[in-house]
């Protein structure tokens, strides 16, 4: 008998997971400061009162960690949005479907036609929509952040200079050329990910030229979302390599709006996820999120 309830609590978390996204659990995850003390979700909704952005860094296919973040935004949302307008930022979304967005979150088009022209990630519906459906409810703002990935794909085979030809229309969905190098340590930390692959051999130094891209671009539209509305506070979601202690995307943000505040969140799934283990994750963040390991992964 004693084995009977974990065994059902596993089938309802796996088929909760086919249907749509896992529900919020504080049993499921732990919540530390960049230095690994304790902290807690409701420290990162306080921090936020005085951020301009929050990046929420996940593993794309961590489940628990999309629950984890829909409960941040719903929290923010409703800590803040009668003092000061709340925008989402998605990496999820390419620029040049920004226009299909904001028909959809108008009303103007059925969420058929919307996913239908938006090209949406694989676990959209289970990892995404809740937060997209919440910012349409409450008439918040959404960013469609992200480079389109065919021009991000042309600087990985040909370098910055494939993006010259490009029209006019084209370079307005991407950071304004040129773009900043990576920083040394970005440079570093990314070579070090990519390794011997028969993708770095091709060439490092244009796969790093297309990451960069593809974070000037997510900064370069945030910084655009703070000057359209005064006081605004932005809650980015983006994988968690491109913000991780405060590298890549949130260096560019700061090249573009020196004195941006943000908060760096990097979420991580864990087999044991209620120890902080200093040597792989202290500096991710100013908050650490340990997810855990053992709920089965989003299907993108």
């Amino acid at each position: 008998m004693k084995l009977i309830f974990p065994l059902l609590v596993a089938v309802f978390v796996m088929v909760q997971s086919s249907l749509g996204q896992v529900a919020y659990s504080d049993a499921q995850s732990r919540v530390f400061d960049g230095k690994g003390a304790d902290a807690s979700i409701a420290a990162i909704v306080k921090a936020a009162g005085d951020a301009d952005v929050v990046f929420l860094g996940e593993e794309h296919d961590d489940a628990v960690g999309h629950a984890f973040q829909a409960e941040v935004f719903r929290r923010l949302v409703e800590a803040y949005s009668g003092q000061r307008p709340i925008v989402l930022s998605l990496e999820m979304f390419e620029h040049d479907v920004q226009i299909v967005l904001d028909e959809y979150l108008a009303g103007l088009i059925s969420e058929q036609h919307f996913l239908s022209s938006s090209r949406p990630w694989g676990n959209y519906k289970t990892d995404y929509r809740p937060l997209v459906e919440l910012a349409k409810d409450k008439k918040l703002t959404i960013i469609a952040a992200n480079a389109p990935r065919r021009y991000v794909n042309m600087v990985s085979r040909g370098g910055r200079g494939a993006l010259d030809p490009l029209s006019k229309a084209a370079k307005s969905w991407i950071a304004p050329l040129p773009y900043a190098e990576a920083s040394p340590q970005y440079s570093q930390k990314f070579k070090a990910l990519m390794g011997p692959s028969a993708e770095a051999q091709m060439g490092i130094d244009n796969i790093l030229s297309s990451q960069s891209l593809w974070d000037a671009t997510m900064a370069y539209w945030i910084t655009d979302g703070l000057k359209r509305q005064k006081n605004a506070l932005v809650v980015h979601l983006n994988g968690s390599f491109h913000t991780a202690s405060r590298l890549g995307t949130v260096e560019h943000l700061l090249r573009y709006r020196p004195k941006t505040r943000a908060i760096v969140v990097t979420m991580k799934p864990e087999t044991d996820f209620k120890s902080f283990d200093q040597a792989k994750y202290a500096g991710l963040g100013d908050f650490v999120v340990l997810t855990d390991g053992s709920v089965p992964r989003s299907k993108r």
